[in-house]
């Protein structure tokens, strides 16, 4: 079964990147239905539509962090289980499979009983009002009891992608995807439970999601199996897995710190109008990031087993295809975006005053966005290649030194105070872009030298 992997070192990248990629893209294409259908549902619930999508915009800061913990494990744990390969160590790799299952299940018992009765205080402090409260509360009440199917699903289905089975990775998602788009009017419409259905059709399918993920992990197709045996914690294999993926739990985690500052700021100057807003902008990113996150997932496999097998030209030709591939995504949608805003603003809500709010604070929100593409390639190759420190400085800069301090600083310098907080996001993203290739730039040059180094010896 070991060799099965070794086309990750030898096929040729243009070919394996796109083998990879076009499934994890469609997977992260596919996954953003969760949300968008479940906001697109309830924006059309007949006179309270408005209200609800706000309401679920608000929740959204407790769903990222419980998403965030499933990548703390999962995309430090997978990368490292790709080196691990790449050196011929499946042994270590399967142990830190094991490790993450356990790792997993730990987290879920702990965030669940959180997310469930302090739910309404977390909510008001991440900016639901007295109109909003009740539409939130509902959403969250359901959606905090399938924690545990959320941290198996993401959680496990970064080792399948570790392993180059792009497709199975990419049907965890599809399976739920589906599930989701048929239960979601059944429950919100047909059954009359509102928000509720519409939160308890995205667990049952993250429920199903995870039951695949297990089904093919515990198989006999699968390189690296989940055994019993390797799923007692050991901090020497476990923590510095932890350490790697503090970085993309950082960039997921301080999306809800974001998301409190955003709404509480929006909500002081410019109401509840403002706050929906925000819950469709944040919608759109998900139409930038995602895709970005789905070609990074499937360039990860191939860098981190090069990086793996000291092979440094191989990590630097899978490097710039996913620049390029970045780039050209991220410029094409801030086109997109800048062209056509009343579409994607329609996509959410029928209002015509909410559309017409939500135009004009997208062209701004979404103003550099076409060069976000240099961060994501970056930041993430530095993850692929086990350098954990970089990455979580990167991780940190956007948004905790840069971003949240400017939502705060910029509506005083600017009398349009509601569009100086939309305006923060393009001005933090210009200098972490800027940074991070500067950065790149030198550390990359200098992981390159040290692989053709230890090859030669």
């Amino acid at each position: 079964m070991q060799n099965d992997n070794t086309f990750l070192g030898t096929e040729r990248i243009g070919k394996l990147l796109f083998r990879l990629a076009l499934p994890a893209v469609t997977a992260q294409l596919v996954n953003m239905l969760y949300n968008l259908v479940d906001r697109i549902y309830i924006g059309h619930i007949p006179e309270t539509g408005s209200l609800a999508l706000t309401g679920v915009g608000v929740c959204m800061p407790l769903i990222m962090l419980i998403s965030a913990f499933a990548a703390l494990v999962s995309m430090g744990a997978a990368p490292r289980a790709s080196i691990c390969m790449g050196e011929g160590n499946y042994a270590d790799a399967e142990r830190i499979l094991g490790n993450s299952f356990t790792l997993l299940l730990a987290v879920a018992i702990v965030l669940t009983p959180i997310f469930t009765f302090f739910r309404d205080d977390l909510l008001l402090a991440f900016g639901a009002t007295e109109n909003t409260i009740q539409y939130a509360s509902e959403y969250m009440g359901v959606y905090a009891l399938g924690t545990i199917f959320v941290q198996l699903a993401l959680g496990l289905n970064a080792f399948i992608t570790a392993q180059g089975y792009a497709k199975i990775s990419m049907f965890t998602v599809l399976i739920g995807a589906v599930c989701n788009i048929v239960l979601d009017p059944l429950f919100i419409f047909a059954f009359n439970m509102g928000v509720r259905g519409a939160a308890l059709a995205t667990i049952l399918s993250q429920a199903i999601s995870a039951a695949w993920v297990l089904s093919f992990l515990l198989g006999k197709r699968t390189t690296l199996r989940l055994k019993t045996a390797n799923m007692r914690l050991h901090a020497k294999l476990i923590l510095p897995c932890i350490a790697l993926g503090l970085s993309p739990f950082i960039m997921q985690a301080t999306e809800s710190v974001l998301n409190i500052c955003f709404n509480t700021s929006l909500r002081t100057y410019g109401g509840d109008l403002a706050v929906g807003a925000m819950t469709i902008l944040s919608s759109v990113m998900q139409f930038a990031m995602l895709p970005l996150q789905g070609l990074t997932q499937g360039a990860q496999p191939i860098v981190s087993y090069s990086f793996g097998a000291r092979n440094s030209a191989r990590v630097k030709e899978g490097f710039f295809l996913l620049l390029k591939c970045c780039v050209a995504y991220s410029s094409l949608l801030w086109l997109a975006v800048m062209l056509f805003p009343q579409l994607f603003a329609g996509m959410f809500t029928p209002d015509p005053v909410l559309i017409e709010y939500t135009v004009w604070a997208l062209r701004i929100y979404m103003a550099v966005s076409l060069i976000f593409g240099v961060q994501i390639a970056c930041q993430q190759t530095f993850v692929a290649i086990g350098n954990a420190k970089t990455s979580l400085f990167l991780a940190c800069l956007r948004k905790l030194i840069l971003l949240i301090p400017l939502i705060y600083i910029l509506p005083e310098i600017f009398a349009d105070q509601a569009m100086a907080v939309y305006l923060a996001e393009p001005v933090a993203d210009f200098i972490a872009v800027s940074v991070t290739a500067l950065l790149f730039a030198k550390q990359f040059k200098q992981a390159l030298n040290r692989l053709e180094t230890q090859a030669q010896h």
